[in-house]
């Protein structure tokens, strides 16, 4: 890796700390590739190819993964939702659905005892929403 590519995934881990630390605030790509010293569409490009999602995906996917937590204390959808920044319901429960392959009442409604009883380190690990395949492969192919 050359001192270039060291400095510019440097730039990014400032961008995606920026997001993990400020995920609730409202936040734009040019915010964040701001923070990563670029430009929006180079920041957009660079940080796909270093961690496999776009900066706006992982903002969500944080935002969902802390309105995991949040449901699982027993926090309403609405509260949750405004509590990880997300301003629209609608749009927040239509992404919850997406990530993590159910409403978030249905998730909300889960017995999470186990969850409470694994360290948070664990917990944090063994929760982390990952993208539902077959919720996005039905909604790409309605026949299949």
């Amino acid at each position: 890796m050359t001192p270039l590519e060291l400095q510019n995934f440097a730039h990014l881990r400032r961008a995606r700390d920026l997001i993990d630390r400020e995920y609730a605030q409202p936040l734009d790509v040019a915010t964040i590739a701001r923070s990563a010293l670029m430009s929006p569409a180079h920041f957009s490009r660079r940080f796909r190819a270093a961690y496999g999602e776009t900066p706006y995906g992982y903002l969500m996917t944080r935002r969902i993964e802390r309105a995991m937590a949040l449901l699982r204390a027993g926090v309403s959808v609405t509260d949750a939702c405004m509590a990880v920044g997300c301003t629209s319901l609608g749009s927040f429960s239509s992404r919850f659905t997406e990530i993590v392959g159910q409403t978030p009442t249905a998730y909300r409604s889960h017995e999470h005892s186990a969850v409470k009883a694994m360290p948070t380190c664990v917990a944090k690990t063994q929760t982390r929403p990952v993208r539902n395949a077959s919720s996005r492969i039905a909604t790409e192919n309605p026949a299949a």
